[in-house]
């Protein structure tokens, strides 16, 4: 049954990143017991209540409200990095169970427990120097560039309380084939592959622009 295993908040803590012009980062997210009210953060801060967002022009907002990644993922990674990897030790809120997360289509709809809130994927996860540094991994961003499984990000369109075991229930698929998959590989190393995304309309403004630039040329 596809599930929430971990709900991950993070108070603020100094960023790991000497360089990074943001001096504080939410990425250390650890699990939390009981139910985490999830709702809309408008255009700055998490959809997490007590989430933090470190620099609210790269992260937070409502085009990026919620982290998902999936714990299958994470034990690859594991194995692969020959380490202990917790839930939200990439920094996401929600640890799933059952849930292939890179193969989610864009607009695809999640419905969280029974009187949690509905949430709607809109983007993939762009690696940045914060978490390479938080992982003390050498050439992180290349290699989490390459492995393709970047987790994704969720809007909230109605809220709700979320908690660990609840249920996660696919309400609507659209019937594009844009993933979050074929969007993390079109930003990151196959531009061609940009004007393929411009029929998913649920796409976060970020990359719907960037979609748009393409097409122009």
């Amino acid at each position: 049954m596809p599930n929430v295993r971990s709900v991950n908040v993070a108070a603020a803590r100094p960023n790991p990143d000497p360089r990074a012009r943001s001096k504080v980062t939410g990425i250390y997210k650890v699990s939390t017991a009981g139910a985490v009210m999830v709702q809309a953060p408008g255009k700055t801060g998490s959809g997490l209540a007590g989430d933090a967002i470190g620099n609210p022009k790269f992260h937070g907002g409502d085009d990026q409200a919620v982290y998902v990644y999936a714990r299958e993922d994470l034990d690859d990674w594991e194995a692969r990095l020959n380490r202990t990897l917790t839930d939200g030790m990439f920094g996401e809120n929600l640890t799933t169970e059952g849930v292939d997360v890179t193969g989610a289509r864009i607009g695809e709809r999640w419905r969280i427990g029974t009187d949690g809130p509905v949430l709607e994927v809109s983007a993939p996860r762009t690696p940045c120097r914060t978490f390479a540094a938080m992982l003390e991994q050498r050439g992180w961003i290349k290699t989490f560039t390459q492995a393709g499984v970047p987790g994704a990000y969720l809007r909230v369109i109605s809220p709700g309380p979320v908690r660990a075991g609840d249920e996660i229930t696919v309400e609507h698929r659209p019937d594009h084939d844009v993933t979050i998959g074929l969007v993390f590989r079109a930003r990151m190393s196959e531009p061609e592959l940009l004007p393929r995304l411009a029929v998913a309309g649920a796409l976060s403004a970020e990359i719907k622009a960037e979609v748009a630039q393409r097409t122009r040329r």
